[in-house]
């Protein structure tokens, strides 16, 4: 667990200024998302002038989120002078809003990836949190302010997405304790799973179904690999953001330790997931391939063809189940 001192240093900084720009990571999902907009709360309570600036939309799927309707993009951003990037375990993670950080008067980063570089002018990253979203709970309390339902509603959203509905193995003692408090402060479980787990537009099965028609098998069954090209997703009558899940299902299948999902996000670009089961460590996997996460989570972007880049992909998994 991140020392208290290091929370008080972050709330010091906060209550010492004015004038925030929290960004949020290139394609956000719930930790992100939550997290970003639950400091954007508590910076309004303050007092403060603050802004959440993304470089991509917020998903329909996390539209409900409080505050959601404020993210702004790079270019409508007033561009405050003290950033704090919030989820983001490199620079590179900011997509456009890397300008906005570039010319801060000065920086703050808040993370949970244990590969995150402490690139910012200080640096709040605990590792062993479950999601981000535990560090902007600890930074409410210490700040002193209430737990209100819509600031409850942020970080239960932040918790349970990025532990799997509490179900990966980086789900702690302290992060239940954390969503218990929030959910007696006013967050709305079972209505938050139902938004988030389901409610799934039938585009979504629709492409869920050509991708798992897609998925192959390496090294006795345990890689298991699968891609989605833009036309497909298109073709589904689908979005991006309904790719979202896929991955789980690779990862799901019995034999399988490397999960890896390959998706088109433009010419000759590739995002690519990576999901360990049990042991294998693809946080390093990608690390050594220009991205980052941890040792269950991560991904990395790719350039070229498909089949170089599902290459490059499959003999780093392979490497990685040594």
């Amino acid at each position: 667990m991140l020392p208290q001192r290091a929370i008080e240093s972050l709330r010091d900084y906060i209550t010492s200024r004015d004038g925030f720009t929290v960004i949020a990571h290139i394609s956000p999902d719930g930790d992100a998302l939550g997290s970003t907009l639950a400091l954007l709360g508590l910076l309004r309570r303050l007092g403060k002038r603050a802004e959440a600036v993304c470089t991509d939309r917020a998903p329909a799927l996390y539209g409900f989120l409080p505050l959601a309707d404020q993210l702004r993009t790079p270019e409508q951003a007033l561009g405050y002078p003290h950033v704090i990037c919030v989820d983001c375990a490199d620079l590179g993670r900011l997509g456009q809003a890397q300008p906005l950080f570039a010319q801060a008067a000065s920086t703050y980063n808040i993370d949970h990836h244990p590969t995150n570089d402490a690139y910012a002018g200080a640096n709040a990253v605990d590792p062993t949190a479950a999601a981000t979203g535990e560090l902007i709970y600890r930074l409410a309390l210490s700040l002193g302010l209430p737990i209100t339902a819509e600031l409850a509603t942020c970080l239960y959203t932040a918790l349970m997405t990025d532990t799997g509905n509490f179900s990966y193995s980086n789900t702690t003692g302290d992060t239940l304790r954390i969503a218990g408090a929030l959910l007696d402060a006013g967050a709305n479980g079972y209505d938050l799973n139902l938004r988030v787990y389901r409610n799934t537009p039938f585009c979504k099965l629709r492409l869920l179904g050509v991708a798992i028609g897609g998925i192959r098998l390496y090294e006795q069954d345990r890689i298991g690999m699968v891609s989605l090209t833009r036309a497909q997703v298109e073709a589904c009558g689908a979005r991006e953001e309904d790719t979202e899940g896929v991955i789980d299902h690779v990862r799901d299948i019995d034999t399988v330790e490397i999960a890896i999902f390959l998706k088109e996000s433009g010419p000759e670009t590739w995002k690519v997931s990576l999901r360990a089961k049990r042991w294998a460590d693809v946080g390093t996997m990608a690390a050594r391939l220009g991205g980052g996460g941890h040792a269950r989570a991560a991904g990395y972007t790719a350039k070229g063809g498909l089949e170089a880049v599902w290459a490059q992909a499959l003999a780093a998994a392979k490497e990685a189940l040594g």
